[in-house]
Order: C-alpha cells, then structure tokens, then sequence
C-alpha cells in the first residue's frame, strides 16, 4: 500500500518533494500553498489518511496516517513592514528564525510558546501555546491578522487581513488557532508586531507558593502595567522553592517606574534578574515543559487555581507547573496514567474550566483528545465545524475523546 502510494506521489509531485519517513511512510514536503492544496485534494479522493507535521520539536509526529505532509518547505518570510508593524510568513518558519528577522528592523513577535526556539509558527498557532507574555500581551489569537488555510479536501481559504486596518467579522484564520489541525493545513500567517522594547526588566520573588499567588493579586490590584506574571514550580524554575516571575517591557522611563512600584508593594521580597540571567531563566521554563511526555492547559479564573493545583497534586504531581496568576490559564507538564488525566478532566469540568491536551503520545492523545466537551452541546459544535472543513475526515486529529468518556 506505502509504495503504491508512494509511487502516484512521485508522479504526481516529483522526486525531490516526495521522500519515506523512518517507518517508510511517504512524506511530501510541498513548497507552495497550491502544491498543499493538490496533495490534500488527491488524499480526499482516494481516502488517505493524513498527518501533518512540521519540526517535531512539539507534538510527536506518531499520528496513525498513510502519508505525512511535512511544513518544512514552507518556512519563508515572506514580507515585514515594520512601519505598519504587520508581517507575512510562512507557517512552516520556526520562531527564533522569524525573530531575529523582526529584531534586525527594530520590531518583534510577542509570543514566547512552551518548547524549543526552532518551534514552528504553525505548531504555536495550531496548538494555541502561548506562553508568559499572554498576560500582557493578549494569546496566540490576539498576533494573527489572517492567514491561508486548506482544507482537508484541498480548498484554499484566504481569511482575515493583512494589515490591522483590514480585519472586521468573524475571521476564520482564528477557528485554527487551538485546533490542533482538524480544520486545515496552515500554510501562510499575517501576523500583527510589536516594537522591540527598549527595555526588559524581570523580578523574581521566592518562596510559598500561597505567598506569591496572594503578592500576585496585589499586583493585579494595583494594575501594574506587566508584560509576563506567572508562576513556576520548583522543578520547573529549578529552584528550591515556588518562584514568581514578573516582566516589565516598554520604554527605560516606564519599566523603571513601574519597577519600582513592584518593590515599594512586596511583601516577599523581588529580586531584579540581570538580563542573561532573565533569559535563562524564561527560556529554561518554556523548554521545561518537554520534561515529561504530556502537556496540557487548564482554562481556570485567577481565583481559582490554588484549588486546582491541588488537585493536580492528589491525581498527578506537581513537578512541572506553570500558572498565570493575572489571566488564568494553568499549565501541567510530566507524565501520567490516562485514567488520571481523564479524572483530572473530569474534576475540571464539573468547575466549567475546560483542559486541552496540549502534547501527548499518540495513543493517549487517540484516547483522550486534544479537548473534551466541558459544556453541553460543545461536542456537537465542533464536530459541525470539523466537517465543514474537513469532510471525511482526511486529518489524522485526535480532536475529540470517546463519545462515552
């Protein structure tokens, strides 16, 4: 079957873009949104499963498929206008790639995903990992203007703008932020930039972990103007204790004032990071999350995630956690038995918080799905959406969990 396959793909695409994977599954690795288009086209006509892939560096490309359809060759940038502050690139271009780019024209990408620098963009956008910078810089959703989308039976869909101006309705280049490819193949992004600030300054308290979720309310409170709040677990900022991290960026006359209303308000004691060491220390979290086997996110209120930390720690650990005391969103890294993992779902749903597998092995994915319906009628929702754009399916996607979960 591989080879028969393998052999129309050669024809069909050429040599150089058709190669085998390690278990000799072919993989094309199209350059052009129109050679996307033809390869899911000529999937859906004959029935062949498909699996999307780009570096690797996140999700593992371990989904069951007949043929692997690899990013790699779309990760060109394409356009910067750093006056209007908007960029152009290809879904398949890692992130630290793009950065550099925007840095050497004075402008940025405010995203700072879990995971390795050579993540692709298409990876962050699909999975909707945002990191840190959330809290004061909006999600994953908040950076894209519109983008290029096929479809699982090879339709093109151009949605959104190119520049702010443009974007007005519902843009459906925002359906594929979170989903995980179930409802298209990414394959061109507009994204909305930042200028570089001329100054990052981090502070880092120590110490219990209901001690600094209370001094991070008391900045909430104060509406301090912050960049990143979040706190790290021991294990995951490599410290002895919880660690509270707080990012201040903006012009040198802003961040320091507002540096030093944090240090006139602390009751646990902030410390002001170098700026090597400040980037050790947000980059070693954000790689940390590849500790463990698992990642998954829990859309919680501020309010509430002492309490699921808890209960994190009585079905899971609490080795590798990241939380977002200002915006909500909690994140657990490690490894777990599926029936854990689905108790703990299951916990968060009688809350209304929903959890969104964020990276797993495959059969755990397959058994839990990337997101279970928390509410009523969510299930059905997003089964509709999935085959409007994917009919079939042709995606190898674990969307959804069983049916009787």
């Amino acid at each position: 079957m591989n080879d028969s396959i393998f052999m129309r793909l050669r024809h069909a695409f050429g040599e150089p873009m058709v190669e085998r994977d390690r278990e000799g599954r072919p993989r094309v690795v199209p350059d052009s949104t129109e050679g996307v288009a033809e390869l899911c086209s000529l999937a859906h006509s004959n029935g062949w499963r498909v699996r999307v892939e780009g570096q690797a560096s996140w999700m593992p490309a371990d989904a069951p498929a007949d043929v692997a359809l690899a990013t790699t060759g779309l990760s060109r940038i394409v356009q910067v206008a750093p006056a209007d502050l908007v960029a152009t690139v290809e879904a398949g271009a890692a992130l630290a790639a793009i950065q550099r780019e925007l840095h050497a024209v004075g402008a940025w990408l405010a995203l700072d995903p879990p995971g390795r620098p050579d993540r692709t963009l298409g990876s962050i956008v699909a999975t909707g990992t945002a990191g840190p910078l959330r809290h004061g810089l909006g999600p994953v959703r908040d950076h894209i203007l519109g983008g290029t989308i096929v479809t699982g039976d090879g339709r093109v869909i151009r949605a959104g703008g190119s520049v702010v101006k443009n974007v007005a309705g519902y843009d459906l280049t925002k359906l594929q932020v979170g989903g995980f490819g179930a409802f298209g193949v990414i394959t061109q992004l507009h994204l909305r930039l930042r200028a570089l600030p001329a100054l990052r300054a981090t502070l880092v308290a120590r110490g219990e972990r209901d001690l600094l979720t209370h001094q991070a309310r008391m900045l909430m409170e104060k509406q301090l103007a912050a960049s990143a709040l979040e706190l790290f677990s021991p294990a995951l900022a490599a410290e002895s204790e919880w660690v509270l991290a707080l990012e201040l960026t903006g012009t040198v006359e802003a961040v320091e004032s507002e540096v030093t209303r944090a240090l006139e308000s602390a009751e646990t004691p902030w410390a002001r990071l170098a700026p090597e060491t400040a980037d050790a220390l947000w980059h070693a979290t954000a790689r940390g999350a590849l500790a463990g086997p698992v990642s998954f996110r829990l859309g919680v209120f501020p309010d509430g995630q002492d309490e699921m930390i808890d209960l994190l720690e009585d079905h899971l650990d609490t080795g590798l956690v990241s939380a977002g005391p200002g915006q909500g969103m909690l994140r657990w890294s490690g490894d777990g038995p599926v029936d854990a993992i689905r108790e703990v779902r299951r916990l968060a749903a009688e809350r209304e918080i929903p959890l969104t597998l964020e990276r797993a092995p495959w059969p755990l994915r397959s058994a839990l799905g990337h997101f279970g319906a928390y509410r009523e009628g969510v299930g059905r929702l997003v089964s509709k959406l999935r085959s409007t754009f994917d009919p079939d399916p042709t995606f190898a996607v674990a969307l959804e969990g069983p049916r009787d979960e």
